[in-house]
């Protein structure tokens, strides 16, 4: 199962196969985590907003189609998106108490733009290869590899198992890196 592509493990699971939608299912919750990640929920939990971004990759299961001319990969990212941003909206309306005060911390539009220009996409991957390539110079081994795994979804004890490591010392390097990003950020505007 694990040998097909995405492209054919949406159309079997369209077709009733549910372990095509199992393995779907589980080969895209890090990035559904990953997305929910991006969006700051106080007085709630991120559970919440994976739970939401998981309803928004089974949609992209169902609604994915060949003659659309995107990638499943690149659809299922923007289901999961286009849907927690519409949780983020739906507790703007104060209709959920603990959703109240959410607050995006990246744009589901700029990936909309992208995906319709692709000069847009061309300099953005060279801006962001530039950019991983200074990360990697300024990030220690640990830092580097802790914040990869974070941005991929993964929990800090996943982390600490897969690297070896203590689950407060990937804490720390995830930190530390959070803190090296920012500054280098703010030197690029500044």
């Amino acid at each position: 199962m694990s040998a097909r592509t995405d492209e054919a493990l949406a159309f079997a699971a369209q077709g009733g196969e549910n372990a095509a939608l199992e393995e779907l299912l589980e080969r895209y919750k890090n990035a559904v985590r990953g997305v929910a990640r991006s969006y700051f929920l106080e007085g709630g939990e991120t559970e919440d907003l994976v739970q939401e971004g998981m309803i928004g990759l089974y949609s992209a299961v169902g609604g994915f189609r060949a003659d659309g001319g995107m990638r499943f990969r690149n659809f299922a990212y923007l289901c999961i998106r286009r849907r927690i941003g519409s949780a983020v909206r739906d507790a703007a309306r104060k209709k959920h108490a603990p959703l109240n005060t959410c607050l995006p911390l990246s744009d589901a539009a700029e990936l909309t733009e992208a995906l319709e220009d692709p000069e847009a996409v061309l300099i953005g991957g060279e801006e962001r290869e530039e950019l991983l390539a200074l990360l990697r110079r300024t990030l220690s081994s640990a830092e580097w590899r802790s914040l990869l795994a974070y941005a991929e979804g993964l929990r800090v004890a996943e982390i600490a198992e897969r690297e070896h490591m203590r689950a407060k010392s990937v804490e720390n390097a995830i930190q530390r890196a959070k803190k090296k990003v920012q500054k280098l950020l703010e030197k690029r505007k500044g």
